[in-house]
């Protein structure tokens, strides 16, 4: 995992707000995916930092967070 310094050093991006974000503007998370990494960023501070996994890091991630 990476932590890049802000929004712009990472180029144009669309970003997806998370399902699991609440309609009432609490914790939200945005993800941003490119062939090479899946970027992560807070939702309420889009020019702040910007997680960055690569692709095998982000898919462990999903399968251990959807385990019961």
């Amino acid at each position: 995992m990476n932590v890049e310094a802000a929004a712009g050093s990472v180029p144009e991006l669309a970003w997806f707000k998370s399902s699991y974000s609440g309609a009432e503007g609490g914790q939200c998370v945005e993800v941003a995916a490119r062939p090479d990494a899946v970027h992560v960023r807070d939702s309420k501070d889009k020019r702040g930092p910007i997680l960055s996994f690569t692709s095998k890091g982000w898919a462990a991630f999903m399968e251990f967070s959807t385990q019961d």
